[in-house]
C-alpha cells in the first residue's frame, strides 16, 4: 500500500488549500481514510477522516467548519479542503490508511499505512 500526500505550501492566513492523498496497492473500498498533523514540538493529532464504504466524515473540532475531507473511489484518491486557514494549522500533513478501528477513527492507531507528509505553512 502505498500513499501520496501532496498540495502543501506558504498561504496566508484567512487562504486556502487543497491537500491531495492517491492511494494505491489494493482497493480501499473497506478501508477508512484519515488526515493527521504535526506540528513543530507537537504529537501527531486526527484533523480529519472518511470512510470509503459510506462516506462518513469525522473532523476535529479545531477544525470544523473550516475544513472538508472528502474522497473519490474511482481514483483512489482523498482530498482535504482547507479554508479559512490560521497560523495554527501550521503543520506537516500526512494522509493515512486503516481497515480496522482500534478503539475509534480518530485514533492514530488505527491506521496502518502512512503517506510521507506534506508541509502547511499558513503565515499571519
Amino acid at each position: 500500500v502505498q500513499l501520496q500526500a501532496s498540495g502543501g505550501g506558504l498561504v496566508q492566513a484567512g487562504g486556502s488549500l487543497t491537500l491531495s492523498c492517491a492511494a494505491s496497492g489494493r482497493t480501499f473500498s473497506s478501508y477508512h481514510m484519515g488526515w493527521f498533523r504535526q506540528a513543530p514540538g507537537k504529537d501527531r493529532g486526527f484533523v480529519a477522516a472518511i470512510t470509503w464504504s459510506g462516506g462518513n466524515t469525522f473532523y476535529a473540532e479545531s477544525v470544523k467548519g473550516r475544513f472538508s475531507i472528502s474522497g473519490d473511489n474511482a481514483k483512489n484518491m482523498v482530498y482535504l479542503q482547507m479554508n479559512s486557514l490560521k497560523p495554527e494549522d501550521t503543520a506537516v500533513y500526512y494522509c493515512a490508511a486503516g481497515r480496522y478501528l482500534k478503539i475509534s477513527i480518530y485514533y492514530l492507531g488505527s491506521y496502518d499505512h502512512w503517506g510521507q507528509g506534506t508541509l502547511v505553512t499558513v503565515s499571519s
